[in-house]
C-alpha cells in the first residue's frame, strides 16, 4: 500500500487488523485505536486491556509497542510523522462497545446525557447491559430501570469507588 494512502476509519481498521496477531500472542484485548492530532502533533494510540488480576503491565505495553513499531516501519501506512503510544485505557475509561457493556454488566456506572431529562444530565446505577443495540439501561438506587437511547448519551463510564 502506498505511503499515506489511507485515513480515518480505514486507517483505524487497518491498525486493528495489523495489531490482532500481537494482541492474541500476548493474551491482550484491544480496546480502541485512535489516530488524532493534538497541538499539531499526530498520535497513533493503542489502548489495551488484560483479563487477569493486575490488568495491563508496563511490560505488556512495551512488548506490544515494540512489535507494532517494527510492523509500522515495514508497512509505512501513515504519511505524517506521529508518535506511537500503547497504554491501558484506565479505570475510568468510557464504555463504548457492546463488549464493554457486557463486560461491565451489573457494575455501577454514570450515564451522562447531552440534554437533561427532568433537569438531570447525569444518572447513576447498575448497568443492565445494552438492549436492542441502541438502548442503554441502568437500575437506579430505587430498583427502577432507566433506559437511554445511545444517541442521547454523551458518555457512560464505570463509577470508581475507593
Amino acid at each position: 500500500m502506498a505511503k499515506g494512502s489511507i485515513k480515518g476509519k480505514e486507517l483505524i481498521a487497518q491498525m486493528e487488523a495489523m495489531a490482532a496477531p500481537f494482541i492474541e500472542q500476548f493474551g491482550l484485548e484491544l480496546v480502541e485505536v485512535e489516530y488524532v492530532c493534538e497541538c499539531g502533533q499526530w498520535y497513533l494510540r493503542f489502548y489495551i486491556d488484560k483479563n487477569q488480576p493486575g490488568g495491563v503491565t508496563v511490560e505488556d505495553c512495551s512488548d506490544l509497542s515494540q512489535e507494532l513499531s517494527k510492523k509500522l516501519d515495514e508497512t509505512d501506512p501513515i504519511e505524517e510523522a506521529y508518535i506511537l503510544e500503547v497504554s491501558s485505557p484506565g479505570l475510568g475509561r468510557p464504555l463504548k462497545t457492546e463488549r464493554d457493556f457486557q463486560k461491565y454488566k451489573n457494575e455501577i456506572v454514570e450515564v451522562h446525557l447531552y440534554k437533561a431529562i427532568d433537569k438531570q444530565k447525569m444518572f447513576e446505577g447498575k448497568l443492565l447491559g445494552q438492549l436492542e443495540g441502541d438502548t442503554i439501561a441502568i437500575e437506579d438506587d430505587n430498583g427502577k430501570t432507566v433506559a437511554f437511547s445511545k444517541k442521547d448519551v454523551s458518555i457512560v463510564k464505570r463509577k470508581i469507588i475507593f
